[in-house]
Parts: structure tokens; C-alpha cells; sequence
């Protein structure tokens, strides 16, 4: 694990573009940033199926949908459909049709699930399930996730040289203890306190790993990955060049860029709407 450095500029009286006194040979050190906003993109699809697949896939949409506008959002209700009854070729094209979305998740056991490009409907698979549903965050991997258990052995003894690292462990394993779902997220920015790479490695030892990450690519590379204490999560951003700018632990039953919001459920009706007219006008033509 390695820190971002961000440099810390003393307060002045005055702030502001002109403000501050340049000179030809000062160089100005700026956080790079991702530039690629996500912005939804309709799936690419061909839509060639024969009319014994496309009919039902686009059925299939057309009853999502039904369903996506009964239920209101709530980040404990979903809304879920199994497509093991569905031939294997109608099953692929429902994939086509709903496409490829930022978030992805993997889990052990082979429990995994990928949005879709409708944002918050995700399809999940693993040993008997395939499923395409419709909420924040997948009910089964948020359960594998909330299922870890705060391990009764405290850490090893920490080499000497290390600096900082004893302590946020303890801050850390501390939280995790008292943490509980509901409140709000506890974040500790790694970016902005002193600590070597001896530091950062013992300390990604002691907090221990399960099987269990997430990908978020909706603004640059955004990695998770869930830590062995019961909350806990390292969440790295990484920029177009894969460069980490961003380095943080956060205490929350799931992080918030893992999840789908109000507004993205209300985006997501409106668009598959959209998808399921534009897919019916070029099955016609």
C-alpha cells in the first residue's frame, strides 16, 4: 500500500485567484483528478436475435420495468428476478439489452455481481443464481459483507520503526467494535497523515482480507476491498494513469460509491423506458 502525499498550504488572509504572489519559477503542484465522468451510454447491441429471443428478452424489460415503477426505493427492499427458467440464448440476450454498467463485485464461493448500464439493476450469478435485481446494492453480497466477525486476537507486536501504524489500527479496531449499520460512516484519510510504506503494509496486514472487492469505475478507478474487521473497508482512487490519489479506510456496512441513490432509481426508469421504445421501433424497422 502507498500514500498520496497532498501538500498542506498555510491559511492567508487573502484567497483567491490573483491573490496569492507567483513567481516565474514556482511550480504549482495540483491534485490530478480523473476527467471521465460516467454518463449513461445505451447498451451496444445489435439486435439481431431471431424474434423467439428478442420477444422474450424485451418482455422480460417490459415487466422489470412494471416493477421498478410499483416499488418505491429503499435500500433494504429489491426488486428480483431469477432467469433460470429462461433458454441460455434469451438469458444472453437480456444481457445485451441491459449492457455493462461501472460497478462490479466479487465475492468467494463465486458469488459475484455486475451493474448493469442501468444504474442500481445488477446482474448476479453464482452456484444456482442468476439474477437480475433492482436495489442499492446486492442483498446477497451485502449480507456476505456484514457477515464478518471482529477477530478476538488483537494485533502482533509492531516492528519499532514503524510510525503511525499501531495507532490507527487501534483507532480502527475500535470503531469496527462499536460501529453498527445505521449510522453514519466513519472515514480515515490516509492521503493526508504521515505514514511510510512500512506503516501501510503492517497495517494492511494486521486488518487481514476476505474474499470479497469492489470495482466502481464511474469516476476514474475506484478499488474496495473489504478488509477481515467487521466494517471495514480500504477504498482506493486511482486516476486515469493509475496513479492513487486517494487512499482511505471507512467504517460502513458498504461504501457510498458502491451505491446505487434515490436519483439513479428514478434515472433508471426513465432511461429503460427509453431503451425498451428504442428497441421496439428498431424491431419493426
Amino acid at each position: 500500500m502507498m500514500t498520496f502525499p497532498i501538500p498542506v498550504i498555510a491559511h492567508r488572509p487573502s484567497i483567491g485567484p490573483g491573490s496569492q504572489p507567483l513567481d516565474d519559477d514556482v511550480v504549482l503542484n495540483t491534485l490530478e483528478v480523473p476527467n471521465d465522468v460516467h454518463a449513461f451510454r445505451p447498451p451496444l447491441t445489435e439486435l439481431d436475435a431471431p424474434p423467439e429471443v428478442a420477444g422474450p428478452a424485451l418482455e422480460f424489460l417490459k415487466t422489470l420495468l412494471a416493477a421498478l415503477r410499483e416499488t418505491p426505493f429503499s435500500p433494504m427492499q429489491v426488486v428480483r428476478f431469477s432467469l433460470l427458467d429462461y433458454p441460455p440464448a434469451v438469458r444472453a440476450e437480456i444481457n445485451e439489452l441491459l449492457g455493462e454498467g461501472e460497478v462490479s463485485v466479487l465475492s468467494a464461493g463465486d458469488l459475484r455481481a455486475q451493474e448493469t448500464a442501468f444504474t442500481g439493476i445488477w446482474r448476479i450469478r453464482g452456484e444456482g443464481i442468476d439474477d437480475v435485481e433492482a436495489s442499492a446494492f446486492p442483498l446477497a453480497l451485502r449480507a456476505v459483507a456484514l457477515a464478518r466477525e471482529l477477530p478476538a486476537t488483537p494485533a502482533a507486536v509492531p516492528p519499532p520503526e514503524l510510525m503511525n501504524a499501531p495507532a490507527l489500527y487501534h483507532e480502527v479496531r475500535s470503531l469496527a467494535g462499536v460501529w453498527r449499520v445505521g449510522r453514519p460512516a466513519q472515514v480515515i484519510n490516509l492521503s493526508l497523515l504521515p505514514a511510510t510504506p512500512d506503516d501501510l503494509a503492517w497495517l494492511d496486514e494486521q486488518l487481514g482480507r476476505i474474499s470479497f472487492s469492489i470495482l466502481s469505475r464511474g469516476f476514474g478507478n475506484c478499488r474496495i476491498t473489504a478488509t477481515a474487521l467487521p466494517y471495514v473497508w480500504w477504498v482506493q482512487y486511482f486516476n486515469n494513469m493509475e496513479k492513487l490519489i486517494l487512499n482511505s479506510i471507512e467504517i460502513v456496512d458498504v461504501p457510498a460509491v458502491a451505491l446505487a441513490a434515490q436519483e439513479d432509481y428514478d434515472e433508471t426508469i426513465i432511461r429503460l423506458d427509453e431503451w425498451i421504445v428504442s428497441i421496439e421501433s428498431a424491431l419493426v424497422d
